[in-house]
């Protein structure tokens, strides 16, 4: 196994939380010293090729892939584009997480979804629908995300106690269907097609 690629693929997986030195080395096995090093390589990678649109940050401790910002204006006219009016299943789960459970972190909005959600919550941030509110205490200072003015204005809300009640546990359990497994994205869906 390369531990360059092997790093370079638990940041990845990571997403916008990144992971902490002594994280990278316990997952692969080695000193943090020799894991320091494979960072600083695989930046010297990204930053002496252009043939690479990622670079790699470190944010307080933790480090994390993140695009390089001369390709700033390729992102934004992504995120404008008819390529990306419509939200994906994922993004609009993730909106609707945090739209009823704000503010949570990537972490907790992850483990209700079962998967990886930061490429939905990227999209999410840059379509303004989603923002920081904030940083729990403690290790990492992980980002807690909630639903910005823009998603209420979007929606045509005045205030968040105005969405859908969502049924209780036991009702979707009993009815369970198709229809009613999209039962909090009718509204979303209507926005975005």
């Amino acid at each position: 196994m390369n531990e360059t690629a092997a790093i370079e693929t638990l940041l990845f997986v990571a997403g916008d939380e990144g992971l902490a030195l002594n994280e990278i080395a316990a997952l692969l096995i080695c000193s943090t010293q020799h894991a320091y090093q494979l960072l600083m390589a695989l930046q010297k990678t990204y930053d002496t090729c252009e043939t690479r649109g990622l670079t790699l940050l470190e944010v307080g401790e933790h480090y994390q892939l993140a695009t390089k910002k001369e390709y700033a204006e390729v992102i934004r006219s992504y995120a404008i584009s008819p390529l990306s009016t419509n939200l994906s299943q994922a993004a609009l789960e993730t909106l609707a997480i945090i739209a009823y459970k704000q503010p949570l972190t990537r972490m907790e909005i992850d483990e209700i979804r079962g998967v990886q959600t930061s490429g939905a919550l990227q999209k999410l941030m840059i379509r303004g629908l989603i923002e920081e509110k904030g940083r729990i205490e403690g290790p990492g200072r992980a980002i807690l995300y909630g639903t910005s003015h823009y998603f209420l204005g979007y929606f045509g809300l005045k205030k968040l106690s105005e969405l859908p009640e969502l049924p209780e546990m036991s009702d979707v359990e009993q009815n369970y269907s198709e229809k009613e497994s999209d039962l909090f994205f009718d509204r979303f869906n209507e926005h975005f097609s």
